[in-house]
């Protein structure tokens, strides 16, 4: 069976996400400019986030964390991984159907429960965009199992590529709207589930040629299912406690105009590095640990996650410190236009640099979580998720009487470090595979270091800038040089420090 070259399927990943992410730039900036924070952008952040709060939980979260280190394993012990995978599709679209329905039917409660402090305008119009853009989660369930299948069998391009396609589709209708006078908001709503066909499709072919050419049909109740529930549940549980943070902190935010439109800004900031690495190394690692365990290497299994470990940090840490340090920046170049003002440009900037401090925390636990999905431990990683979220409602609820829209992004922040201590805390017991090796401990604290070098230099370049980063047109500039001189002064000092080694990764490649 072909190997999983591990670095490969990071970069790989990693480039599509990028570019999935850059889209998902020129796509939030046509809303910011073209609808702009507000009742409609409010309710269609609200609608839009129903499907994938539950696709998350589904597909992504709960289903993954059960399918793939399975299939995984039967595509390592050569033990028709093709059937197995076949009835989790039959399975999963019945349920993602009746789910489907049930939401189509009960969509004021779903928002009342998620958004409840909108008033009625914001209301209804939430309750009518979620009916059109909900059935996005059946197809992309389905997809997300096409994209199991591919990345457990080492083929990685075309499940991190699909959700590229969303973005085009988003960013081809609002131009279309926008060139021919229609209603903006109108075409980005009827996109979402046409976008969601299309990435089914792609997926779906991506795994026929893989040799998985998998039909659907009569759902089976069968041993494998039966484990694969019993392993899915406890992960559905710790992925609902993961849904139920952001409905908390969107029914803080939902009492402050315009906050639920800031947060969700932020949020797309601080994403683009988390997807790009933290998501690409946990996509990746996952399949590759099921398969080393099942075959018994633990000496691989080590090695994968300490240089999924330094990938990961070498690359979150700097972006980390420069979301805390020029936030404003990147905030005005990328969303100030439009219906988006200063003043909402400084809001967000303030949440990104409190999503920053968090950023390390979020993309370490997506290198930790596959230890235990790799070993079919979904019940842990559950109970430390409902610490997590009671240490973010409390915060959350807790401090918004003080400081108001601003308390759900602390609380994501305290959170998301709570929920990575708690994690580490629970793979002691695993053995030497969980034990980081001795060049990444060498290496983590020259990281630091050198991300401590760049963000000096980008907070005296910023200050000595901020006359120009106020100004139109000549502020892209000064962000383009800032971030050259970010680039430049991390990995000129990750080299002298003996952080990275750009060796290291050619050699990492060719394997």
């Amino acid at each position: 069976m072909k190997p999983i070259r591990l670095m490969t399927g990071f970069l790989t990943v990693g480039f599509w996400t990028l570019a999935s992410r850059i889209l998902g730039f020129v796509r939030e900036i046509m809303i910011l400019s073209l609808i702009g924070p507000g009742p409609l952008m409010d309710a269609f952040v609200a609608a839009f986030r129903l499907p994938n709060m539950f696709r998350r939980f589904f597909a992504e979260g709960a289903f993954n964390a059960a399918f793939v280190p399975m299939f995984s394993a039967k595509v390592e012990g050569d033990e028709d991984a093709a059937r197995f995978a076949r009835d989790a599709l039959n399975g999963l679209a019945l349920v993602t159907l009746i789910l489907t329905a049930a939401a189509m039917i009960f969509m004021p409660a779903l928002v009342w429960a998620t958004a409840g402090g909108f008033d009625d305008e914001r209301f209804d119009l939430t309750v009518g965009f979620g009916r059109i853009v909900f059935p996005y989660i059946f197809f992309m369930s389905l997809s997300a199992l096409f994209s199991g299948v591919l990345n457990a069998t080492g083929r990685f391009a075309a499940a991190a590529a699909a959700p590229v396609l969303l973005n085009i589709f988003v960013i081809g209708a609002m131009t279309l709207a926008w060139a021919t006078g229609g209603t903006v908001i109108s075409w980005l709503i009827w996109v979402v589930p046409i976008a969601g066909v299309a990435q089914l499709a792609l997926t779906w072919t991506a795994a026929a040629k893989a040799g998985f050419a998998l039909r659907p049909g009569r759902p089976r109740w069968t041993p494998d299912m039966s484990r694969m529930v019993r392993t899915a549940i406890p992960a559905a549980l710790a992925t609902g406690v993961m849904q139920v943070n952001l409905v908390v902190g969107q029914l803080v935010a939902s009492q402050y105009d315009n906050a639920v439109s800031w947060l969700f800004a932020a949020d797309r900031l601080y994403q683009l590095p988390l997807g790009v690495v933290g998501i690409a190394v946990g996509i990746v690692l996952l399949p590759d640990l099921s398969r080393r365990l099942k075959a018994k290497d633990t000496d691989g299994a080590r090695t994968a996650y300490s240089r999924a470990s330094e990938f990961a940090m070498a690359l979150t840490i700097p972006s980390a410190v420069a979301l805390v340090i020029i936030p404003l920046p990147l905030v005005s170049v990328l969303f100030q236009r439009g219906e988006t003002g200063v003043d909402d440009a400084a809001a967000i900037a303030t949440a990104v640099a409190i999503y920053g401090l968090g950023l390390p925390a979020f993309v370490l636990q997506k290198v930790l979580q596959p230890q235990y999905f790799a070993r079919g431990d979904t019940k842990r990683p559950f109970h430390y998720a409902l610490v997590a979220m009671g240490i973010n409602a409390g915060i959350a609820i807790g401090l918004s009487p003080l400081i108001g829209w601003l308390a759900p992004a602390i609380a994501t922040t305290v959170a998301g470090w709570a929920m990575l201590g708690l994690l580490y805390w629970g793979v002691r017991g695993m053995g030497d595979v969980v034990k980081t090796d001795a060049r990444y401990r060498q290496r983590l604290p020259r990281i630091i270091a050198a991300a401590a070098i760049m963000g000096t230099v980008l907070w005296i370049a910023a200050t000595l800038l901020k006359p120009a980063l106020g100004t139109d047109y000549v502020r892209y500039i000064a962000l383009l040089g800032l971030i050259a001189l970010g680039g430049v002064s991390f990995f000129g000092a990750a080299q002298m420090l003996g952080a990275l080694k750009l060796s290291d990764i050619r050699s990492a490649v060719k394997r």
